[in-house]
């Protein structure tokens, strides 16, 4: 994917961030508590296991940081930006 597509699939996703080498998408998310950081976590993973693309996730009392990329293509695919979105749209 070159770095026009990037920006046009970054344009449509919501404070989702590109690292300065252009191969990982990412994304900090803060909730209340535990309790709701979990729920989250695990509506992830089940769209995570719907798409059969797992992010990478660090997981924390209140919140949740994510990042995407494609390790077969050696940088970023339609399949980052479509689970991505796919976050963007869970209601937490």
């Amino acid at each position: 994917m070159n770095t026009q597509q990037i920006h046009e699939h970054l344009a449509s996703l919501k404070d989702w961030e590109l690292d300065s080498n252009k191969l990982i998408i990412h994304r900090k998310f803060q909730f209340q508590d535990f309790h709701k950081t979990m729920g989250f976590v695990n509506a992830v993973a089940d769209i995570a296991h719907q798409e059969n693309h797992h992010p990478n996730m660090e997981v924390g009392y209140n919140y949740c940081h994510i990042n995407y990329t494609t390790h077969s293509t050696g940088g970023l695919s339609d399949k980052d930006f479509i689970c991505a979105s796919r976050i963007d749209a869970l209601s937490f």
